[in-house]
Parts: C-alpha cells; structure tokens; sequence
C-alpha cells in the first residue's frame, strides 16, 4: 500500500506496510479522493498529535469505495461508494475504519464531491446543533467563513433559518460567503468586528477556529446566554477572559474538538448528517464548496495552498480516482 509521509520535513508518497483487517464492525475501503483540512497542517507542524493508537498518516476524510467489511457490519457491503470521517490515516491507497463512520454518497454525487463532506459538515453540525444547541431564529458569527467548515457553516445557517455573519481574509472571500448565504460579513483586515456585528445585532452563538486575541472582541458581542465555541487555535492558545462580562451576559465557552471523540459518537453525528443534511445535498440546497485539487503526491502543493489562506472551500488530493 502507499500512503503519505512526513520525510525531512516533507510529504512523500510512499510504500507502506498494509493494513490489518477489517475486524468486527469495520470496513476497508479503497481511496478515491482524500480530504485536506487545516488539522493536517497542525499535526505536521507538532501541534495536534493522532490519538493513542492513531496513524500518523494524515488524512481526516476520504471518498472511496467498500472492498471488504469485517463481521457485524450489515449496513455496508463491497462495492458501494462511500465517505468516511476518519481520525487520520486518509492520506492512502486505503483505510479500514469502523463502519460508524461511513455514509452512502448522497443522490447524485460522485466520488470527488462527497470527499468534502465529511469532516465539515461533522465539524459545523456537531458545533453548531450539538454543542451550541441552537434554536429558532438564533443568530450566528462565524469566523474563518471562507474556509471548508465556514462555507459548511453558513450552508447550514441558511438551511436552517439562522442569520449568520461571517468575518474573512478578503473582499473575494466575503462575497463568496454572501453568495452562499451570509447575511453580512467583515473583512478582518479592516480592523475589529466589534462594531460592524453589534450593529447587525450581536450572535446568540460564535463559531471561532482563531481562539488567542479573537476572544475578547467575542465577547464584547456575544449576547446575553450567548455560546462561544472555540475549535481551533490559529491566533493564539492564550488570552484574557473578562469573567465579569462572561458572568452578568451568562455567556458560555465550549472547547470542542471532533477528531478524538470516540466511535459511537462520530456515528451519532453521521446519523444526524444523513437525516438533515444529505437529503438538502441531494436536492442542491446545500453543495460543498471544492477550491482546487492536487493529485496525491503533490500534497506539498496543496498545503502550501492552505497555509497561505489561499483557499475559499475545500481542497482535495486525487488518490484513485477510477476507483
């Protein structure tokens, strides 16, 4: 099997031992099309390690198609084309997770477009309508908005009924989150939120992948039984709470991440997708957002892409792409 290593600081597509299994519940499937995400990124540079016993081949998404499924999986079988949502190893010829994780591609996609799935829609339907429980009407500030999980996000938003603002690296950005159905939206590199979203009438719930210097203009508006979700750290690990403000607006923070939670819970998410999200899918309601593609061994490419917050959506690396 190849798959993708870290070598002197670099990624190389190599020949790695092969998998084992699938055991009990698990299946193994052939890898058309892998996923990058920004975690990717950190765990290369140090920053988010595997779970105990994960591989270190990165990939935390892949499209691809059933070869084989262990005992117990009845839901699955060889042959079908599937996305899976994986806590590392997409970067290959193959994955064996357990079955959970995996969802039947959505009427009428392919392989290339149910690759972006999985983990951005994970990631913003378990922060948005699982953590943050939003209700009715509620309003919604996402940062990052052009960015795999921010277009998710807003999708969902408008899906849902929910006012959404979106903060962004750019005019382009912003108008390609209006088009996919920001309400209003702020270039951050016009100086401080604050105003702009208070004037649009502050968020009941703030979704912020930038944590460190972001935390205290989100405060400021964030409304009363407000919810902060913080799930990534691209400014920073630390700064100053202001627990006054947090305690007479009964403002809440969730830290959350998805990559580490166990099986049974990242089915419980994948549940929830299939039921609310996949028919909006399959209908055009809600489309992922693709930017660019690489094939597999230009994944140097395709992160440098995202370093330099070039993206606005997804970026895919090509595995097998007959497959």
């Amino acid at each position: 099997m190849h798959a993708t290593a870290v070598e002197q600081e670099r990624l190389v597509w190599r020949e790695s031992p092969s998998l084992k299994g699938p055991i009990a519940g698990e299946v193994r499937i052939r890898v058309a099309w892998s996923g990058v995400n920004r975690a990717d990124l950190m765990q290369r540079a140090g920053h988010y390690p595997p779970p105990p016993g994960v591989t270190k081949i990165p990939g935390l998404e892949i499209s691809g198609t059933v070869v084989d499924a262990g005992p117990g999986v009845e839901c699955l079988r060889p042959g079908d084309r599937v996305c899976a949502l994986l806590a590392g190893g997409g970067y290959a010829e193959e994955v064996v997770v357990d079955a959970r994780q995996v969802l039947p591609l959505p009427d009428g996609f392919g392989l290339r477009e149910a690759a972006a799935l999985p983990e951005v829609f994970a990631t913003a339907w378990l922060n948005l309508f699982m953590e943050a429980r939003l209700t009715a009407g509620e309003r919604v500030l996402l940062h990052a908005g052009a960015s795999g999980v921010g277009t998710a996000a807003i999708q969902l938003c408008r899906a849902f009924g929910h006012p959404c603002f979106a903060t962004a690296g750019s005019d382009d950005k912003l108008e390609a989150c209006h088009r996919l159905g920001a309400d209003a939206g702020w270039n951050r590199y016009a100086g401080s939120f604050v105003d702009a979203v208070k004037a649009w009438g502050g968020a009941d719930v703030i979704l912020d992948p930038v944590g460190g210097a972001y935390l205290a203009d989100n405060q400021r508006v964030l409304n009363a039984d407000g919810r902060l979700v913080l799930i990534g750290l691209m400014g920073g690990r630390s700064a100053e709470l202001d627990m006054g403000r947090m305690l007479m607006k009964r403002q809440r923070l969730i830290g959350s991440t998805l990559r580490a939670k166990p099986p049974a819970d990242k089915g419980r998410i994948l549940d929830a997708l299939l039921a609310h999200v996949w028919p909006r899918l399959a209908n055009g309601e809600i489309q992922p957002l693709i930017d660019r593609t690489w094939p597999i061994d230009e994944a140097e490419a395709a992160h440098a892409h995202i370093q330099q917050d070039a993206n606005i959506g997804k970026v895919l690396l090509a595995v097998d792409t007959a497959g």
